[in-house]
Order: C-alpha cells, then sequence, then structure tokens
C-alpha cells in the first residue's frame, strides 16, 4: 500500500504544471504525443476539407498569424479552409486553421487577430491535454494517437473533440468558462504585444453573438461557449493590453494586414 501511494503521488507529482497564467494544471500526457495527434488531426482535415486557394484570403491570415507567432516558441503552420462556417482553431504540434467564412465577417486585421490569438492561448495553455488528462486518463494516450486517425469512430470523435475541432465530426465537447477565459486573456496579450489593437476584440465578439441570433448556431460559438461577462472581462484587460500594444508600436511592431 506504501507503495502503491508513492507511485501515486509521483505520478500526480509529475502530471502537475503551471499554466502562462500561473494557474497549477493537472496534465498526465506527454507533449510529444499531443503534438503527434494535433498532426494526425490536421492532415486528415486537410484531406477531408477543401483548401482555399484564395491568395488574398492567404495572405492576409498569414500576415495576422505571422505577427502574432512571433511572439511565441516554434513555426506554424496556417490553412485557410474553403469553408462558410465562423470558425478558427490551432492544435497542439503548432497548426492553424481559419474558415474563410470568419474571414468574411471580420473587418479588419485586428478583429481577425483576437479569434486567432484566443486559439494560440488555448494551445499555449496546453487546455486540450488538460482536458485528455481529466476525462480519458494517461493510460489510453497511446490508443489515442490512432483514434484520432479515424475520427469516424466513438473514439476517434472524442479525441478530436478534445483537441478543439469538435464539430467537425459531430461531437462538441466545449472548453469550460475557465480554460475560455484563460484563452481570451493570453489572446488579447499575444495580439498586443504584436502590435494589433485589443479593443477590437470586443467588437468582434459582438459581430459573432449578432451572427449567432440566425437560423444556424454559429460553429465556433457552439464548441466555444459564449458568456454575458466575456465582454466585461475583456474590458478589464484593455488598460494592460493596451499598454502592451503602445509598447509594441515603440518598438516598430506595427502590422498591415490587408483584407
Amino acid at each position: 500500500m506504501r507503495i502503491l501511494i508513492a507511485l501515486l503521488a509521483l505520478m500526480l507529482l509529475n502530471a502537475c504544471a503551471t499554466s502562462p497564467t500561473g494557474r497549477t494544471q493537472l496534465v498526465f500526457m506527454p507533449d510529444d504525443e499531443m503534438d503527434a495527434m494535433g498532426l494526425q488531426a490536421f492532415n486528415t482535415l486537410k484531406s477531408e476539407k477543401p483548401v482555399s486557394q484564395n491568395a488574398q484570403d492567404i495572405q492576409f491570415v498569414r500576415c495576422i498569424t505571422d505577427a502574432i507567432t512571433r511572439e511565441v516558441e516554434g513555426e506554424w503552420e496556417v490553412v485557410v479552409f474553403e469553408d462558410g462556417t465562423l470558425n478558427a482553431f490551432a492544435l497542439p504540434g503548432r497548426k492553424i486553421g481559419v474558415h474563410t467564412g470568419l474571414i468574411n465577417l471580420v473587418d479588419n486585421q485586428d478583429q481577425l487577430a483576437t479569434v486567432i490569438g484566443h486559439e494560440i492561448g488555448h494551445v499555449l495553455a496546453k487546455h486540450s491535454n488538460e482536458r485528455m488528462s481529466q476525462k480519458l486518463g494517461a493510460q489510453v494516450g497511446v490508443s489515442l494517437i490512432a483514434a484520432v486517425a479515424a475520427p469516424q469512430t466513438p473514439l476517434g470523435q472524442t479525441a478530436v473533440s478534445l483537441l478543439g475541432v469538435g464539430a467537425q465530426y459531430g461531437i462538441i465537447m466545449p472548453f469550460s468558462r475557465l480554460h475560455e477565459s484563460e484563452a481570451d486573456g493570453i489572446g488579447l496579450e499575444l495580439m498586443a504585444k504584436a502590435g494589433f489593437d485589443p479593443t477590437e476584440s470586443v467588437t468582434l465578439w459582438l459581430k459573432m453573438a449578432e451572427a449567432s441570433q440566425g437560423q444556424q448556431p454559429v460553429e465556433f460559438l457552439s464548441t466555444h461557449p459564449s458568456h454575458a461577462t466575456r465582454i466585461e472581462d475583456l474590458q478589464k484587460q484593455m488598460p494592460n493590453v493596451i499598454n502592451l500594444m503602445q509598447q509594441a508600436h515603440a518598438a516598430g511592431k506595427k502590422p498591415n494586414c490587408v483584407k
């Protein structure tokens, strides 16, 4: 019994991590396994969904993602999908997908930077890992990598959904309010440090909420639940992130991404 308790304590200790906001997390899955699942899911999406060939849309998205990802580590692969739904996502392994429907919705670079920063925030905070650790446990990690390659199976649908893609395969497992709030905060700081205007985040979420009043639910808001307090939370952070934007501008970071 003592040995068992010691092993459990060691496992919990090794599973403890700290998010970019300083929150203690329980994450069992190794980063390389999460990256492998993200890569597999992204490759599956690219093989099943039409990839946009619109040079202007691609340049617009890449201009924004390049500016934001320069504030974090590593090279990120970015793909624009020819899809009218209002959605974007980022996956472990540094993969970003943006739907043309979302590009058509936004008015400017700052509004799209809000969504992209938010999604990158989920990845940096290891929210997918945290959800998999909580729901499935480390013992099924290896089988999940294979399951992502077969997203039509029940386990495959669950695994892909936990990564944050979700509604692509008919199963929706929203991020928790805690994860949403954390991704909002991280995303705001990222976009501001890159030189984008964080005040446009409020306009973006208002536009998304308005779009969701139609007959068809907005996919992004289905998989990323919107709450009445979201805009209020964003506004509380404005003084700090506006200061970050001003510092970025002083350092010469002034993105000019044209839609």
